[in-house]
C-alpha cells in the first residue's frame, strides 16, 4: 500500500510526463526547466479526474516542472512564478492559465487549452524559480494531431 494515497494517482501522472519530458528541457543557471505539452486523451481517467483535467483529443495539456540543481542527486523541485501562451499559425495568441499540483516530493505546473488537428503551436513559458529575481523565457513548438 502506498502510504500517500494521492500520490498514487500523482505518480502514473509524473511518470508519463517524465517519458514526454526526456527531450523537453532548457538548462538554466542553477536549475533544470522540464517542459512539455501533449493531448489530454493520454492521462489515465483517474488522474484526470483527481486533478480535474477534462480528456478530449481536442484539449492540450502544458506541463512543466522546475529542479533546482543540488550535487550528487537528481535535483530538488522547487516553486515557480510560470506563465504561458501559445500563438497558433494564424499568429492568434493563446493564454494558457497555469496552475501548480504540489505532491509530497514533485511540484509541477499544469494549464489546458482547445487544440485542431495537425495544429502547430509556438510556445513561450516564462519561468522564474522561486527566490530568483531572473525570469527565464523558453520556446517550444509543438504539433497535434486529434483525428
Amino acid at each position: 500500500m502506498i502510504p500517500y494515497p494521492r500520490l498514487a494517482f500523482a505518480l502514473p501522472l509524473l511518470l508519463l510526463m517524465a517519458v514526454a519530458q526526456a527531450e523537453n528541457s532548457t538548462r538554466i543557471p542553477g536549475y533544470t526547466i522540464y517542459h512539455s505539452a501533449l493531448t489530454t486523451d493520454m492521462l489515465d481517467p483517474k488522474v484526470a479526474h483527481t486533478y480535474g483535467i477534462q480528456r478530449s483529443k481536442s484539449k492540450g495539456m502544458l506541463n512543466v516542472s522546475v529542479i533546482r540543481d543540488v550535487p550528487g542527486t537528481t535535483g530538488k523541485p522547487v516553486p515557480a512564478e510560470v506563465h504561458a501562451r501559445a500563438v497558433n499559425f494564424r499568429g492568434q495568441t493563446i493564454e494558457i492559465p497555469m496552475r501548480e499540483i504540489d505532491e509530497q516530493d514533485a511540484i509541477y505546473y499544469i494549464g489546458e487549452f482547445h487544440v485542431h488537428n495537425q495544429e502547430h503551436l509556438n510556445f513561450t513559458i516564462e519561468v522564474r524559480p522561486e527566490g530568483s529575481q531572473r525570469t527565464h523565457k523558453i520556446l517550444m513548438k509543438q504539433q497535434f494531431f486529434v483525428d
